[in-house]
């Protein structure tokens, strides 16, 4: 992944565009980028995979540039959530379920 960031900041720096990435424009952009992605799917199941990927893609890029500018470690904060996550929905009673932790 460290090749990967590199070229996102490289592809942000070159443009000087770190100037309008404020938390803000970036988590407007994640959202407006997931809006794209789920485009995808809006009226039947005939989607074009590579039209996904690059729709995914945005989403990612977006996602960890907001990262970058929080300055927080993305394996740290994912891993912290999925153990959360393992709380709220414990294996014996939400397997195979897709009720609401509140529910369970």
């Amino acid at each position: 992944m460290e090749e990967v960031i590199n070229r996102i900041i490289k592809f942000r720096d070159d443009r000087d565009w770190k100037q309008f990435q404020s938390l803000e424009n970036l988590a407007k952009s994640i959202s407006i980028e997931s809006g794209e992605l789920l485009e995808n799917f809006q009226w039947n199941n005939d989607y074009k995979i590579k039209d996904v990927e690059e729709e995914l893609a945005d989403v990612l890029i977006y996602s960890y540039l907001m990262a970058i500018t929080m300055d927080v470690d993305v394996k740290e904060i994912m891993l912290r959530k999925i153990e959360k996550n393992e709380e709220k929905y414990p294996v014996n009673k939400s397997r195979g379920k897709s009720t609401k932790y509140t529910e369970l």
